[in-house]
């Protein structure tokens, strides 16, 4: 009876890797984190070595790794008191997608983290587009691999060109939906255009993956909030402070130019610079942190 079928070994494969969890976290919590260099080494780093460890238990092992990876991304996401160090997200996620090459969620969500820009992530378009083409070997017709890498050089490396043949590509692959091939048009034409970025968010907005649906809320709130931006930028140069004075809500409220602090999507009060009345988003704001601001939209 091979390995797969006996269900004795199978229990046994799950209670030690159950068991080794326990312990990490018993370890988490019993000592402090030092964080050092070789306390950021994979022992293991080749997924065909890896592989052969596991026998028949690939997949299983590849749900660890990738359950590694997401501690990874987002307990560096919450530090304050250090640098965040995000170098072992990629070879985790590496480990996850060789075990398990048809793995689509560590692939897109992979992607995803890899290319946040820091220190919301790592910063690494370039590791997010090569994950991604390792998902293309193995599945080479999946159009959602296609669209984004697209994605990755559309909106974090800003090659418009290079958006559109990866956006053209996606729409020629067996079942990929119709709205792609608009986008051709719109990345060929106006790439770099906030309307651009809407129309691609708007229609990733409708897609049938709650994940992807919850990230294009946030870069839509990300979009209005530049456009809202814009308009009080307009209102403080039509409302300078007296000669000495500084730029401030409270100046601005005072002469009626506004009815309030205004605020972002998330509630969280916008900034404005005292000394040049250049308005941002705060640092505590959950839309944090923000795109490369796009071009605005012709008026």
């Amino acid at each position: 009876m091979s390995r797969r079928g006996n269900p004795i070994v199978a229990v046994a494969a799950v209670l030690v890797f159950a068991a080794a969890v326990a312990v990490q976290v018993f370890r988490d919590r019993q000592f402090p984190r030092v964080i050092t260099d070789t306390g950021r080494v994979l022992y293991v780093q080749s997924g065909a070595a890896m592989d052969r460890m596991v026998m028949e238990f690939d997949a299983l092992a590849s749900d660890v790794y990738w359950i590694r990876a997401l501690q990874v991304y987002g307990g560096e996401r919450l530090i304050k008191d250090r640098p965040r160090n995000y170098s072992l997200l990629y070879p985790l996620l590496d480990l996850a997608t060789t075990l398990d090459p048809y793995f689509t969620i560590a692939y897109r969500f992979g992607a995803i983290f890899l290319s946040e820009p820091f220190p919301g992530g790592p910063g690494r378009p370039d590791q997010a587009e090569a994950i991604l083409a390792k998902g293309l070997k193995a599945q080479p017709t999946k159009w959602q691999y296609y669209h984004d890498i697209a994605f990755v050089r559309y909106w974090h490396l800003k090659d418009y060109k290079a958006a559109a043949s990866w956006f053209q590509r996606a729409a020629d692959q067996p079942g990929a939906p119709n709205w792609l091939t608009p986008i051709v048009a719109v990345m060929q034409n106006a790439g770099g255009d906030r309307n651009a970025a809407r129309l691609l968010w708007q229609q990733i907005l409708g897609s049938d993956q709650e994940w992807l649906r919850r990230l294009a809320e946030r870069r839509l709130q990300q979009l209005d909030t530049l456009d809202v931006i814009d308009q009080l930028e307009r209102v403080v140069r039509n409302n300078p402070p007296p000669p000495g004075g500084q730029y401030s809500w409270r100046w601005l409220i005072s002469q009626r130019a506004l009815p309030g602090v205004p605020l972002d999507p998330t509630r969280t009060p916008l900034v404005i610079d005292p000394a040049t009345g250049k308005i941002s988003v705060s640092e505590s704001s959950e839309l944090q942190p923000m795109p490369d601001n796009p071009e605005r939209p012709p008026s």
